[in-house]
């Protein structure tokens, strides 16, 4: 428990840079109908076009929906690019976020992976930036540092040692190194440095989903929560100071050892 809650007040102690992968509706497959073919628009209802993806029996059903013109040839080449091509630059913070952004490649966001059994995220850490921890309810995460340094941890399901010992494997990659994150392991990821880090996370679900671990826990009974703790969802670490006693001191001298690294001042 002693971990757990450790894991918990690290992603309160620093900021959360992802809240939740973007998901798409929970339209189901079994039982229906052969998908009609349609010639392409460009004012598409995105919820048709996932209705007759999921509805395809068969995969080569979903990619004549998606990238031909009714089945007779392949789409133009515009077309073709926005189905086939993702582009990950131009992230965006997730709202209340301050310290970094992910995007993210999965079955709402880039359509021709329905069914596929994979997407991917790339994460882009500020100085002293933090993924906090959470959870993939459905995916294992295999994640690569292609820039920078980024500390990570993860605690796997109850029984792995003695109740009362630390069960946190954590460590540190630096470029081109990777780990892998077992499906509904606890885990997160924190950047030390005062230069931008990236990874790329790939997981093996094309709708994985995400579980801020302390932000949803705690969002149990909002209205508990909101008057008694006060939190945002994310927080930056400049301001340690307005939350220093309610986190353990290894943390927060972590936060100040790399504020004062990187000339950062606390607010």
């Amino acid at each position: 428990m002693y971990t757990i809650a450790k894991a918990l007040v690290a992603g309160l102690a620093t900021f959360g840079v992802v809240q939740a992968y973007p998901q798409a509706n929970g339209y189901a497959t079994s039982g229906s109908p052969t998908a009609t073919a349609a010639a392409p628009s460009s004012t598409e209802n995105p919820d048709q076009l996932f209705l007759d993806l999921f509805k395809a029996p068969t995969a080569i059903k979903r990619f004549q929906r998606l990238l031909t013109d009714a089945g007779e040839s392949l789409k133009p080449a515009e077309i073709l690019k926005k189905y086939t091509v993702f582009d990950f630059n131009n992230a965006q913070p997730n709202a209340g976020a301050k310290g970094g952004a992910t995007k993210s490649a999965n079955v709402e966001t880039f359509p021709i992976l329905t069914d596929l059994g994979i997407s991917t995220t790339v994460g882009f850490l500020d100085a002293c930036g933090m993924n906090t921890p959470h959870v993939h309810p459905r995916a294992t995460e295999f994640l690569t540092v292609t820039q920078g340094t980024v500390n990570f941890g993860y605690i796997v399901e109850n029984g792995l040692i003695k109740a009362g010992n630390n069960g946190e494997i954590a460590g540190q990659l630096t470029q081109f190194q990777g780990t892998v994150f077992p499906i509904g392991s606890i885990h997160y990821q924190f950047n030390p440095n005062c230069e931008k880090a990236v990874f790329v996370a790939t997981l093996n679900h094309e709708d994985p989903g995400t579980s801020q671990l302390a932000q949803n826990f705690f969002g149990l009974n909002v209205d508990v929560v909101d008057a008694t703790i006060g939190f945002p969802g994310t927080l930056d670490g400049k301001d340690i100071n307005a939350f220093r006693k309610n986190i353990p001191a290894n943390i927060a001298l972590s936060v100040d050892s790399c504020l004062q690294k990187c000339g950062l001042q606390t607010r």
